[in-house]
């Protein structure tokens, strides 16, 4: 297993315009009653940045790992999400659901279904019912069946992430542990989105949303570095 010192040395340098990009959005702080391009922009740049930092690593190495592939094509979709949420109030909300649903999709086949780990299947499943049973009497319309929907493919997402690791056998890598938190952060910045949205407003909810949303995007584009231990592993499984 590569040592975290290591991939810090040799990933963190990659990983510099994204950390950038972030700090723009945070200190422009652009205000989202006003939604335009330029916020657009300035929202998509860190999943940007992303793209770039895997595409860094060459064509060939994204043609020769499918795990790496899907990854980057969530981010793709991820990024028109989050364009199409800067006019979530002018009817974009759906859509915007649409490509995050994709993108979750996208993810849980790179994360592959090797190991199974029901276990941890069934306190996702928990844990996403919980979610819908919250969220459930403030639905209406099609949101009702949507955001069920959207729940069972993050939770599926979050399932496959965590599956990958099995601490107590040591049979996990870096990039399996950064895939597992970079899921359950995704799953607490869309809990927060949900709870704000349709239950109740939620105290700093756009700095929680934001922040959670876009380490756990970094986690999961960091755990494609070295995808291809997973392949191997998947297949030796």
């Amino acid at each position: 297993m590569v040592s975290p010192v290591t991939v810090v040395k040799s990933e963190g340098p990659k990983l510099v315009p994204f950390f950038k990009a972030t700090c723009v959005y945070f200190v422009l702080w652009l205000p989202t009653s006003a939604p335009s391009w330029f916020s657009a922009l300035i929202k998509c740049l860190p999943i940007f940045c992303l793209w770039v930092f895997l595409l860094a690593h060459g064509i060939g190495f994204l043609g020769a790992h499918a795990s790496a592939r899907k990854i980057l094509a969530g981010l793709i979709f991820s990024a028109l999400g989050d364009a199409f949420l800067i006019w979530q109030e002018q009817g974009y909300f759906s859509h915007g659901l649409l490509m995050f649903a994709i993108t979750h999709i996208l993810y849980s086949s790179a994360f592959g279904m090797k190991p199974l780990n029901l276990g941890a299947g069934l306190v996702i499943g928990g844990v996403s019912g919980l979610s819908y049973a919250l969220l459930y009497p403030y639905l209406s319309g099609p949101f009702t069946y949507l955001v069920a929907v959207y729940i069972a493919l993050i939770g599926f997402m979050g399932w496959r992430a965590i599956a990958g690791v099995q601490l107590t056998n040591d049979l996990w890598t870096w990039t399996q542990l950064s895939a597992c938190l970079g899921a359950v952060l995704f799953m607490v910045s869309d809990l927060t989105i949900a709870v704000n949205k349709f239950c109740f407003p939620v105290p700093h909810s756009r700095a929680i949303i934001m922040a959670t949303y876009y380490a756990a995007q970094m986690l999961i584009a960091l755990s494609a570095v070295e995808c291809q231990d997973a392949d191997a592993s998947r297949k030796r499984g």
